[in-house]
């Protein structure tokens, strides 16, 4: 009996959560009109210009609100992008003294990833026994925030186990992307992504374990930044996987623009986190860092072409060349570099964020609960008994010769403290080797990747793709900061395989990102680069990008329009 019990209760959750969303917008009538000319001057101005506006009180927080309420209300209607509407409980928090209105955010709508506490509002990440979690307190995060004066409106989707580059659960249903409503719009950020590329808002906060705050700016085409652990809170949120360490997750910034990006995590750096937050180290904004960056002469450029397991497609290829070029017109010193294998990278890595055997985000599932396509693949094969899963290993490396996939399955169960450890000490040893390699062979500036194989998959295609994310998952394990910056789109001319190309030749991971990439169903969606320094390197990586994008020039991403 508890079994039907449960499926009709999560049944009965995930519709009252989604009948109370349209509640919440149906009660917010003023904001589902046209534009007004007024809105359409804050919508285009940058946050720097409409927090000075707000201290300066030309500008109220509450007509901000206004404009991007209505904006982000817009960007759900085409992508199912919000979660939580807080909009109706922020106009109130502009007005009673909830929010520094002296902050450096002054004003500022910011949206946040379901799985941020906000006081008073549930934090489900996309598992309907989270719903009713509501606590009376917002999270460190959420005070930090409110203490700049930033004002938090909506709450964006994400998929459920947190462990994927779709964004789909059964409690808010599926986030699409704005540029094509086939595709997803990443994982697991990815409601932030179709938020902000639709216009919806200009800065949001995400979290990233392997990829999940650049693989949606890659996908939907914004901007991102992959911070360093120590030096963004961590804390005043819910998870999947809590206890999970082998591979820290961060939180981290996502914007429409650079110049916001670049604005918002000094200005948040500048509030002293670590007063609010155990977790993060007393590192002020470093402004001489920034500033050397930003005028350096020439750089060493290091650029990797392919991580050794999945080439990138035709599109990611072109969209590194076209920066690589940029910077050699511009006189710096660009150079291919093999770093210390990238497989050896995801193997160790992989193992770690999975080392219960999938058991903690697999654990607050109710019966019937859909399963986001990727994460259940890893599952199921977490749970396949060790006889078979040798079988299967053997049959693999000598009947299929494919020395790549078989790698990865031939360790893929649970692991015990000792096999845990032993797993650590790999990627200490891996770590330290990179940096050395870093250093003392390829004495890099900063590297340039790409963020994926593909541009964005099909909705679904994660059930073939999951494994290939060694692009990003290769800096969660070192723990370098990394940014993400859209360049082009993909173009069916342009982006097509070659005549020679076959799936048939290509190892496991590889056959599953390639299985579903078509440069012309995938015409017009973005594609980015990474942008890669080393640990706690936030003020130089975002210094570089902005010297990538004035590189570029007239051929620079233009973003989407708002409608």
């Amino acid at each position: 009996m508890v079994y039907p019990l449960d499926y009709f209760q999560h049944r009965r959750d995930c519709k009252f959560k989604q009948a109370e969303r349209a509640q919440r917008i149906q009660a917010l009538p003023s904001y589902l009109g046209p534009f007004t000319s007024s809105e359409r001057q804050v919508l285009a101005k940058p946050i720097e210009e409409l927090v000075q506006d707000v201290h300066k009180k030309v500008l109220q927080p509450i007509d901000i609100l206004r404009a991007y309420g209505k904006a982000a209300l817009k960007a759900h209607a085409k992508t199912n992008c919000v979660t939580e509407v807080m909009i109706g409980t922020a106009e109130g928090w502009t007005t009673d003294g909830s929010i520094n209105m002296n902050g450096p955010l002054a004003g500022i709508p910011i949206s946040l990833k379901d799985s941020v506490v906000v006081g008073g509002f549930d934090t489900t990440v996309g598992y309907s026994s989270n719903v009713g979690n509501k606590v009376p307190r917002d999270g460190a995060m959420v005070r930090l925030l409110k203490d700049a004066g930033a004002v938090p409106y909506v709450k964006t989707n994400l998929p459920i186990t947190l462990l994927s580059f779709e964004s789909t659960n059964d409690v808010w249903g599926r986030c699409t992307n704005p540029h094509n409503s086939k595709y997803s719009p990443g994982g697991s950020t990815g409601g932030e992504s179709a938020l902000l590329a639709a216009g919806g808002g200009r800065i949001g906060i995400g979290s990233d374990v392997a990829g999940s705050v650049r693989v949606p700016a890659h996908f939907s085409g914004i901007y991102s930044l992959r911070c360093s652990t120590g030096r963004w809170p961590k804390n005043g949120m819910v998870t999947s996987m809590p206890g999970q360490e082998g591979i820290p997750s961060v939180f981290s910034p996502m914007s429409r623009t650079l110049e916001d990006l670049s604005y918002f995590t000094k200005s948040l750096i500048g509030m002293q986190p670590w007063n609010y937050d155990h977790s993060v180290h007393p590192l002020a904004w470093r402004g001489d860092v920034s500033k050397q960056y930003s005028e350096k002469k020439k750089f060493r450029v290091g650029v990797l072409r392919t991580d050794g397991v999945v080439d990138p497609s035709p599109a990611c290829a072109r969209a590194l060349d076209e920066v690589a070029e940029a910077l050699k017109k511009e006189g710096h010193e660009v150079v291919d570099v093999q770093p210390p294998s990238p497989y050896e990278a995801l193997c160790i890595a992989s193992q770690l964020l999975n080392s219960d055997g999938c058991k903690t985000f697999e654990s607050f599932f109710r019966t019937g609960e859909w399963e986001d396509r990727g994460a259940n693949q890893m599952s199921r094969l977490m749970a396949l008994p060790q006889p078979f899963k040798w079988i299967y290993y053997l049959w693999v490396k000598y009947i299929r010769r494919d020395e790549i996939w078989a790698g990865l399955v031939k360790d893929w169960h649970g692991k015990t403290c000792y096999e845990q450890w032993k797993l650590v000490g790999k990627r200490e040893a891996y770590k330290a080797k990179f940096h050395d390699w870093w250093e003392q062979e390829a004495k890099l500036d900063f590297m340039i990747t790409p963020p994926n194989a593909t541009p964005a998959v099909p909705h679904d295609a994660m059930k073939d793709a999951v494994s290939s994310c060694g692009y990003t998952f290769l800096f969660n394990l070192l723990d370098y900061t990394a940014g993400i910056m859209p360049i082009t789109h993909v173009d069916k001319t342009l982006d097509q395989l070659p005549s020679t190309f076959s799936l048939k030749k290509l190892n496991g991971v590889a056959y599953g990102a390639y299985k579903h990439y078509d440069a012309t169903a995938m015409h017009g969606l973005p594609v980015g680069v990474q942008v890669v320094g080393q640990r706690l390197q936030e003020e130089k990586v975002l210094a570089i990008m902005k010297r990538i994008e004035d590189s570029l020039g007239d051929d620079k991403y233009r973003l989407m329009a708002i409608d």
